[in-house]
Order: C-alpha cells, then sequence, then structure tokens
C-alpha cells in the first residue's frame, strides 16, 4: 500500500481526509494523520481500516523524518510557518508535498534540489481569494435565501468553512 502522510487534522483538512479515506481502498492507498491532538486525528479517520491516526510534536526531528521517510506523499495542513520543516525532510527523503499554502521564502530557496530530485511540490495555487470567498457568498446567499439578515461579517482570508460547520 503507497503510504500517504497528512500532517494536521483541523477543520480545514476533514473533507481531504473523507476523501482520501473514501478512495484508499480502490487507490491502495494508507493514510496516516498526525495530529498534536491524537483524539482529533483519530475522530478524523473515524475507525477506518485504511486510517492511522498518529500524535508527536511536529518540532521532533526524529518523529517527524521517520513518518516522512516512509511516505510516498506527503500534505501539510500544518500552519504555514511550519512548512519549511516537512518541506526540507521532503527534500531529503524525496517525497512529494502538497501544502494549501504559498510558496514561501525558504521552499523557494529548495527550488533546484526540487527540481533536481524530480519532486512535485504543489503549494497553494491562486485560488485565494476565489474559493474562500465563494464559499462566504454561498453561506450569506443561503442566510439571504432563508430571510436572514448579515448584520457583521469578517474574513480571514484563506480559510474555507468546514462542512460540518454549516448551518
Amino acid at each position: 500500500m503507497k503510504q500517504i502522510l497528512l500532517f494536521g487534522a483541523g477543520k480545514s483538512a476533514t473533507v481531504l481526509i473523507d476523501y482520501l479515506l473514501a478512495n484508499a481502498e480502490k487507490e491502495n492507498w494508507k493514510l496516516m494523520v498526525v495530529d498534536a491532538n491524537l483524539q482529533l486525528a483519530l475522530d478524523k479517520i473515524k475507525n477506518s481500516s485504511f486510517g492511522t491516526a498518529v500524535s508527536f510534536d511536529i518540532m521532533d526531528d526524529g518523529q517527524r523524518e521517520k513518518h516522512i521517510r516512509n511516505a510516498v506523499i506527503v500534505i501539510s495542513m500544518l500552519p504555514p510557518a511550519l512548512h519549511s520543516k516537512v518541506a526540507k525532510d521532503c527534500v531529503h527523503f524525496s517525497k512529494h508535498l502538497l501544502t494549501a499554502s504559498y510558496v514561501d521564502d525558504e521552499i523557494r530557496s529548495m527550488k533546484t534540489e526540487i527540481k533536481n530530485k524530480n519532486l512535485l511540490f504543489l503549494c497553494e495555487m491562486g485560488l485565494d481569494p476565489g474559493i474562500d470567498h465563494m464559499s462566504a457568498m454561498k453561506l450569506i446567499d443561503g442566510i439571504h435565501a432563508k430571510g436572514g439578515k448579515i448584520t457583521s461579517f469578517k474574513s480571514h482570508c484563506g480559510g474555507l468553512v468546514a462542512p460540518e460547520s454549516r448551518f
């Protein structure tokens, strides 16, 4: 089985985790979800035989490296400041990386190594402010359609409303 390693089980990872688990058998995937909160990771994999939940401090180089070394692809849903730690390990162990954040200067500095190792580093690609704004408008339009009135709206740019948080 191909090991997919996903760092971060927060609300924005829910749909992705569900998708990966729903397709795991057909695609021959085993998903390992790593989060600082073990119970959150366990809740997200929902007892799937294709999922494993693990918890450790992402700053623990040994643990992080051990899990990245065994993955075919790594997905980081961590806060943007932590992507570069994961990216460095992915380059070192020749692993592909997907993130939900823009390419920062630290990851950009790895461009030559990434290219030389023929790795795919797929980072956020200009969907912001598109998808998050469309998602917000869908919710706002739904509220208006039900006769509701919006009295305040704050955007935290780049954040999608998790499906389980909708009303």
